[in-house]
C-alpha cells in the first residue's frame, strides 16, 4: 500500500499533462476556424482548423500516428491517415476531426466543435470512411439495456424502465436525414420526443451520456470515423455504445477488412472494439450547442469553452480559456 507522501507515478502525471495539452490542440483549431463562422465558406473553415491543429500537435510530447483523420495520404495535405505527429514520447494512436460540422460553422449554426482523441498504440478501430449504425446511452444503466439489433420501440421501453421514466419523457437524438425517417416515426409513435440535428454526429452522441444535455439516447447512422471519436468520449464517462459498419458495396467491405485483418467487418461492435485501453478526449466549441459554448471573440482576445476527459480517472473537465491576441502566437486573420 502506498504512503500518502509517496510521489505520484510518472505515467499518471504524464497522462494528466497530456490531457491538458490536448485542450490546447482543440483550442487552436477552434480559434482558427472561428474566423470563418457565418461566412459561408466551409472549406476555408475546415482548412484553417486542420492547419492550426496540425501545427499545435508539434508541441505535444507523443509519438503519434493518425488513424482517424482527414483521409488517405493522397486525399489530404495534413492529418492524413498514417501521418506521424508529436514531438516524441509514448506511442499513441490519434483520432481527429479538426472541425466537426463544417456546414454548421459556415452557417453559424449550433454544435460545430473541434475534436481530438488519443489511445495507446493499436487501441482505436481503424474505421474506413463509411457509415456506421450506432446506439448510445449514458452511465448508470444495466449492461445491454439497449441493443443495436432490437427495435427502437423495445429499446425505448427498456430504457424508460431502467431510468424509472415513462417513454413519453425520453428524448432520442438523431441526425435529420431521409434514411432516419422510419426511426423517427417509430420513436414518436412509441411516445418519445425526438431531437433532430442537421450535422454534428459526435456532439450528439456525447450528449446522450451527459445529464446536462437532457438527451436520453442517440440512435441512427453516421460516419464511422465520427463513431470512433464518440466512442473515445463515451469510454471516459462509462456510457454504453453498440455499432456496426454499413457498406454500400464489396469494395468498402474489403477496405474495412484490410484495415482490420482477421476481423469480421460485418460484426456488431461494442464500445471496447472501437476504443480500448486508456483513452483521452478533448473538444472545443466553435459555435454554441448542446455540448459546448462557442467562441466569443473580442477585439484583442477570445474566450473558448472546452471539454477534456480521461477514461483512466473518469474525470470530466470543462475549461474556459481566455486568449490574449497581443501575446498569443496565434492571431486572427
Amino acid at each position: 500500500m502506498s504512503d500518502a507522501n509517496d510521489p505520484i507515478p510518472s505515467f499518471v502525471v504524464s497522462d494528466r499533462n497530456l490531457a491538458l495539452e490536448l485542450v490546447r490542440v482543440t483550442e487552436a483549431a477552434a480559434l482558427a476556424s472561428a474566423h470563418w463562422t457565418g461566412r459561408g465558406k466551409k472549406n476555408d473553415a475546415d482548412g484553417a482548423a486542420v492547419e492550426a491543429m496540425r501545427t499545435a500537435f508539434d508541441t505535444v510530447a507523443i509519438d503519434g500516428t493518425v488513424v482517424i483523420g482527414e483521409g488517405e495520404m493522397d486525399e489530404a495535405p495534413m492529418l492524413y491517415i498514417g501521418e506521424k505527429v508529436g514531438s516524441g514520447g509514448p506511442a499513441m494512436d490519434i483520432a481527429v476531426d479538426p472541425l466537426e460540422g463544417t456546414n454548421l460553422c459556415a452557417k453559424d449554426m449550433p454544435n460545430a466543435i473541434t475534436v481530438v482523441a488519443l489511445a495507446e498504440r493499436g487501441n482505436f478501430l481503424h474505421a474506413p470512411d463509411v457509415y456506421m449504425d450506432k446506439i448510445i446511452v449514458g452511465a448508470g444503466l444495466p449492461d445491454g439495456v439497449v441493443d443495436l439489433d432490437s427495435s427502437i420501440e423495445n429499446n425505448l421501453r427498456n430504457l424508460a424502465k431502467a431510468k424509472g421514466k415513462a417513454v413519453r419523457d425520453l428524448v432520442l437524438c438523431t441526425l435529420d436525414r431521409e434514411r432516419h425517417e422510419e426511426l423517427i416515426a417509430k420513436a414518436r409513435e412509441a411516445g418519445a420526443r425526438v431531437r433532430l440535428l442537421t450535422d454534428g454526429d459526435v456532439a450528439g452522441a456525447i450528449a446522450a451520456c451527459l445529464d446536462t444535455s437532457q438527451v436520453d439516447i442517440y440512435a441512427g447512422s453516421g460516419g464511422a470515423p465520427e463513431g470512433v471519436l464518440a466512442a473515445a468520449a463515451i469510454r471516459c464517462v462509462n456510457g454504453q455504445m453498440q455499432s456496426r459498419l454499413l457498406f454500400e458495396d464489396n469494395s468498402q467491405r474489403e477496405r474495412a477488412q484490410k484495415m482490420n485483418p482477421g476481423k469480421n467487418p460485418d460484426r456488431k461492435l461494442g464500445l471496447h472494439d472501437l476504443a480500448a485501453g486508456s483513452v483521452l478526449f478533448s473538444a472545443t466549441g466553435v459555435t454554441s450547442g448542446t455540448l459546448l459554448k462557442g467562441i466569443h471573440q473580442y477585439p484583442n482576445h477570445a474566450v473558448t469553452h472546452s471539454l477534456v476527459m480521461r477514461s483512466k480517472s473518469g474525470t470530466v473537465r470543462f475549461i474556459e480559456g481566455y486568449h490574449n491576441f497581443k501575446t498569443k502566437t496565434w492571431t486572427p486573420q
